[in-house]
């Protein structure tokens, strides 16, 4: 009996090898070529990279984008947990699929068409900010691109949430009422341990989103707003210093690095939280 069951493993192994070579080539390649980069100045092993990525306009850039991502994740979630609710508990059938079908495009709409978007909406000559007379220079601002990123971070946290709070199930409800308990003890005790792992992972998956966002924020602000992000583009193409490529892959191991830190934070979390579910 145990032939069977060591061909039948080895046999899912095989099945399993292509699926791992492609990400060893698409991931582990580029994952070994950033590290050694990184660690590599002037053609010899160095820490010299990575203490420059850490100093200066480059550690500015990078807090930047972690107090960018951190606004935008919070108040995304926020914002998007209340409109999912409102859609979800709405009585209206067409409300819920237009905005979730809007939701699903809405998300997935960035780069240098969202910067136009918003530029030629309310930029210096916008067809809102000119007849309307609105200060035009506080799109190109930190608290701007914020707003920006909130356009498709919002939709996003929709889609995480709409499905959570279906689970929410009427009878918890009607139970909790009918023990005395008013709605304020319903959402601290019982919707909102059902709601928290959906709504962590929706904070670190819109962190990560504007973290990791560059085209918008390039066609937009520049730089008038410092991101890791267009710095490192500013060290691959030598827009400011050339040879400064693997100062690009220091800063790329620094924003792994970051977005490792807020999955170490998050795994715990989601962990404690889903045990109300077992």
């Amino acid at each position: 009996m145990s032939r069977p069951r060591s061909s039948g493993r080895s046999g899912g192994w095989l099945g399993a090898l292509p699926l791992l070579v492609f990400f060893a080539l698409v991931f582990g390649v580029p994952a070994v070529a950033l590290v050694a980069g990184a660690f590599t100045a002037q053609g010899r092993p160095s820490l010299d990279n990575l203490a420059l990525s850490l100093r200066g306009g480059y550690l500015t850039a990078l807090l930047g984008s972690v107090k960018l991502s951190a606004v935008v994740a919070l108040s995304g979630a926020v914002l998007g947990t209340f409109l999912a609710h409102a859609v979800v508990t709405s009585r209206f059938r067409l409300l819920r699929e237009a905005v979730l079908t809007a939701s699903g495009v809405l998300a997935n709409f960035g780069g240098v068409p969202l910067a136009f978007f918003w530029i030629a909406t309310l930029g210096n000559s916008g067809v809102v900010s000119g007849p309307a007379g609105l200060p035009s220079g506080a799109l190109y601002t930190f608290w701007g691109l914020a707003v920006v990123y909130l356009y498709f971070s919002i939709p996003l946290m929709v889609l995480v949430m709409a499905p959570a709070l279906d689970g929410l199930r009427p009878q918890w409800r009607e139970a909790a009422a009918n023990s005395g308990a008013t709605a304020w003890h319903y959402w601290r005790y019982v919707a909102l341990p059902v709601l928290a792992p959906a709504m962590l992972g929706g904070v670190v998956l819109l962190f990560g989103s504007a973290f990791s966002a560059y085209a918008t924020a390039n066609a937009m602000v520049g730089t008038v707003v410092p991101l890791v992000t267009l710095k490192i583009a500013a060290a691959l193409t030598g827009d400011v210093l050339i040879g400064y490529e693997n100062i690009a892959l220091a800063l790329s191991l620094d924003m792994i690095v970051v977005a490792g830190l807020v999955m170490a934070v998050y795994l715990p979390l989601q962990r404690r939280t889903s045990r109300w579910l077992h």
